[in-house]
């Protein structure tokens, strides 16, 4: 069946002609010719001129996600191949890829589709209906590109079960893509060993994002007494023990979570040195500062606070309350790791709330560095949501 082309109103597809990947359906004028949702389209701005080549989604807000700038490409399994190829020898140069993102969507030039590696096991998460169609080709292509360097995958698994694929007219999903195999993975990342759960751990099952911001605390630890909240599976809490911590108590409200910690530490042989405790760290923030207690490190990795610009305000205020409670529990000269994992929680607004959070219990930052995602979650300039992650750390002086 002959594309259709879909024709772009005037002064409309700003955020796509800027660099971005979507186009909205409010930007939209007409489309000429038959399509199904989740076809390959053409795209033309209003005066005719060719904008390249995407998938239209009727149902979502984002209308079309763009594949190619150029109208003559020819989107097939050669070049389907050429972006993951693209995408691994990217990584290579990059990052650790023993574990690491191989494919991070739009940034990847791949819209809608999330691949992670975990050791000899994919994980894939497919939120966007035209992408679904090509993931059985996407995930072959990976296991040919990764098999020419010796790297043979044993298993894939799915976790396309966010809330966002019902925004695209798709069933949440999770589940083997082949033959099932042991969902709990061992990976090693920093020297630290753990156990990741691709089946029922949150998202595709480990944040690998934070890997190097996870190694940049390490040289603050040895010997120091560590406060780790939300600590989800033990990962900076370890990665301090692991560098010679004296202490470290990691914190987080799910059991699960917790659990899959405490059998982390022990995997590290880190048992006596790291220990986990499940509550809401809210509650025991206060609860650890009516007691004296004094931290040389606290690290705050709190999940996003908000997922809209609507409920910014709101975002705020938690983040400026999480970061006042962490530096009351700060001694004077220890450190304060904070960061924001939510892309609506711009660095501007981040950093001034931790001002404000400074400034309320009369403590001053001196800041030591300032980190985003790992590089195998690229920041595309122009695509803003790939640049999500904030990651401070300061050392904390009381006011003289």
């Amino acid at each position: 069946m002959k594309q259709a082309i879909v024709r772009i109103k005037k002064g409309g597809a700003r955020f796509f002609k800027a660099g971005g990947a979507w186009i909205y359906d409010n930007e939209i004028d007409s489309i000429i010719g038959e399509f199904e949702d989740g076809d390959m389209v053409f795209v033309e701005d209003f005066d005719g001129y060719p904008l390249g080549q995407g998938f239209l989604n009727t149902q979502s807000k984002i209308s079309l996600r763009i594949m190619s700038r150029k109208k003559d490409t020819v989107i097939d399994a050669g070049f389907i191949e050429m972006r993951v190829r693209n995408a691994w020898e990217y990584r290579k140069a990059t990052v650790d890829i023993s574990s690491c993102r191989l494919i991070f969507g739009e940034a990847d030039f791949l819209p809608g589709i999330v691949i992670d590696k975990f050791s000899d096991v994919l994980v894939v998460e497919s939120l966007a209906l035209g992408i679904d169609r090509l993931k059985p080709l996407i995930l072959e292509k990976v296991k040919k590109v990764l098999s020419e360097d010796g790297i043979f995958i044993r298993g894939i698994y799915e976790r396309s079960d966010a809330k966002v694929r019902l925004q695209e007219g798709m069933e949440r999903y999770k589940g083997f893509i082949g033959e099932p195999f042991d969902t709990k993975v061992e990976i090693t990342e920093n020297g630290v060993r753990y156990l990741v759960d691709v089946r029922d751990g949150q998202k595709t099952g480990f944040f690998l994002d934070q890997k190097y911001n996870r190694q940049a605390i390490q040289r603050l630890c040895p010997g120091k007494r560590v406060l780790d909240c939300f600590t989800h599976t033990g990962s900076f809490a370890l990665n301090a023990g692991i560098a010679g911590a004296s202490s470290v108590l990691g914190v987080d409200a799910s059991e699960v979570g917790i659990a899959q910690a405490r059998e982390n530490a022990e995997l590290n042989g880190l048992s006596d040195r790291v220990s986990f405790v499940c509550a809401d760290v809210f509650d025991l923030l206060p609860e650890l500062e009516k007691k004296g207690e004094q931290f040389d490190i606290v690290i705050l990795d709190p999940p996003a606070f908000t997922k809209s610009r609507s409920s910014v305000k709101n975002a705020v205020k938690g983040y400026r309350e999480i970061n006042l409670r962490g530096l009351k529990l700060v001694k004077d000269g220890g450190y304060l790791a904070t960061c924001s994992c939510s892309h609506f929680m711009d660095p501007e607004l981040f950093a001034k709330t931790i001002r404000q959070a400074a400034a309320g219990v009369h403590k001053r930052l001196r800041q030591v560095e300032y980190r985003t995602q790992a590089a195998d979650h690229p920041i595309l300039w122009a695509a803003d949501e790939s640049y999500y992650l904030k990651f401070y750390i300061f050392q904390v002086c009381e006011e003289k």
